[in-house]
């Protein structure tokens, strides 16, 4: 059997979660799980993610139409949108610490309003109880109905019936018992750990750790079941050692089949895409490290508060062909990786912030010396 590649695992991890665009229940359904980002610009994370696996997806489909799916806005690895056959497997759902006395007052009291009106708006909520403020976990303040409310939903006292303009608006859930033995949580368990790498594989052995790790979020219940979960995994699932790296993915796939070949469409990936998602395995698989900035001081950013990945073809044997041209610092990723790489003269101001520089440099700033270039790159062209 030929030696697995990197360059195999890269077409493999693409081909394989990039499938063709279907429905938007069944792309739900195939990636098992959407990350959620309330960040809206340029779009929420599950708009970017779904438009390249939803045919005629819009921004804002998922939420517009979330009513009329099988799908659970819901912690997981994360928080987003999963099956309810996957979201069944996480409940009844034991946080690690308890609530006090009091809070469980609350909560009984708000769960006997929403069983009352059967759809409630937060709005709704905090003017009958009036709880007040509390403070939030970025050191603001926010409303303490708001935190009750995803406290509840947490738990799985409460559902997500629908959004109004973007809020949740919560309906109450019952669930069916838990596992009745232990054999019954470690099945559960299992497929958990599943969904996640049916998701992301192929994922390096830390990633694959990583990840079920996450699944104290999902799933406290079981956090002292992870570790072993994850060794469960290791021989279930099928592996090779790449490049002095462990890889692990479905045991029913080859990376290495022919049917894996680029895939000859430009598309702007999520911070949350799940080929983006483990930025070690993205940096193993493409060779260049990607960072989402979005919470990072501006002065501190190298690639932009929402840089986009782009992804067409395998671009290591496209380098060659092309030309990158920048003109600030969140450009020095670009300059790394593109062996012709052009900066306007205008980097020059940014001397003391560069640890990367392109392999050449503009006479003239700004507009001036992107002309520059594109004159040069024609009169290079017009050359018999």
């Amino acid at each position: 059997m030929p030696q697995l590649t990197v360059d195999d695992l890269r077409r493999y991890a693409v081909v394989r979660t990039l499938f063709p665009p279907t429905t938007l229940g069944r792309a739900i359904s195939r990636l098992g799980f959407v990350q959620a980002d309330p960040i809206r610009a340029p779009a929420r994370a599950q708009d970017l993610t779904l438009r390249h696996r939803v045919k005629g997806y819009r921004a804002g489909d998922l939420e517009r139409r979330y009513p009329t799916l099988d799908v659970e806005e819901d912690y997981f690895v994360n928080y987003g949108f999963l099956p309810r056959a996957h979201q069944r497997l996480m409940h009844p759902r034991v946080p690690a610490t308890a609530w006090p006395a009091a809070t469980r007052r609350h909560a009984d009291a708000v769960l006997a309003f929403v069983h009352e009106r059967g759809e409630v708006h937060p709005r709704e909520v905090d003017d009958h109880f009036a709880h007040g403020k509390v403070r939030s976990a970025w050191g603001g303040s926010s409303s303490a109905t708001t935190h009750l409310l995803d406290a509840m939903h947490y738990r799985g006292l409460l559902r997500v019936a629908r959004r109004d303009q973007g809020v949740r608006v919560y309906a109450a859930r019952e669930h069916a018992p838990g596992p009745a033995d232990p054999a019954a949580a470690r099945n559960a368990l299992d497929a958990l750990v599943d969904v996640v790498v049916r998701k992301y594989a192929p994922l390096p052995a830390t990633g694959l750790a990583t990840l079920v790790s996450h699944l104290r979020l999902g799933a406290p219940q079981w956090s002292a079941e992870r570790k072993a979960a994850l060794l469960r995994a290791k021989q279930r699932l099928a592996h090779e050692r790449v490049d002095g790296v462990d890889w692990y993915w479905p045991a029913n796939e080859r990376p290495a089949s022919s049917r894996h070949a680029p895939i000859d469409q430009v598309r702007l990936l999520a911070p949350f895409d799940p080929i983006v998602w483990d930025r070690r395995r993205f940096e193993l698989l493409w060779g260049c490290a990607y960072r989402f900035e979005a919470y990072t001081p501006p002065r501190k950013r190298q690639r932009g508060y929402y840089a986009l990945p782009l992804l067409w073809r395998d671009l290591d044997a496209e380098l060659a062909r092309w030309v990158y041209v920048g003109d600030s610092t969140n450009d020095q990723l670009m300059f790394a990786h593109f062996p012709l790489s052009v900066g306007v003269a205008n980097l020059r101001r940014f001397a003391d912030r560069l640890t990367v520089w392109p392999a050449y440099l503009t006479q003239q700033e700004r507009g001036a010396g992107f002309a520059e270039v594109a004159a040069t790159l024609r009169a290079a062209a017009s050359k018999p």
